[in-house]
């Protein structure tokens, strides 16, 4: 990734995560984090991974709502991005931590077993 590309992706990320952290305070909505931003060559358009605390009625109802207020978030960015195009947001929900915690408990099971 170009030293471009990088700096985009931080005021993306830096962006979003001050609109979360303002935003998506109140129950329903729980905790949320930007895990990473993936934006493509040409700016136009920007993956935004979410990590979101709770069960998955939650994460799912949470990552609508974000998702409802793009926008509104696409608005905000293009006053902090100095270049000719503000990217299309995507959002997605990140599992990672969920994954690495299904295989600790196998790496777990294994070791018992043996």
């Amino acid at each position: 990734m170009s030293i471009r590309m990088e700096k985009i992706s931080s005021v993306v990320r830096h962006c979003i995560g001050e609109y979360l952290s303002r935003e998506i305070t109140s129950p329903p909505y729980n905790f949320t984090t930007v895990s990473d931003v993936v934006v493509s060559p040409d700016i136009r358009h920007a993956k935004i991974y979410i990590s979101i605390f709770g069960n998955e009625d939650q994460k799912k109802k949470t990552l609508n709502h974000i998702t409802s207020k793009r926008n509104e978030i696409k608005h905000i960015l293009g006053k902090h991005l100095q270049t000719k195009f503000t990217p299309a947001i995507h959002f997605y929900l990140d599992d990672t931590l969920e994954k690495v915690d299904h295989l600790e408990k196998l790496f777990k099971e294994i070791h018992k077993s043996d």
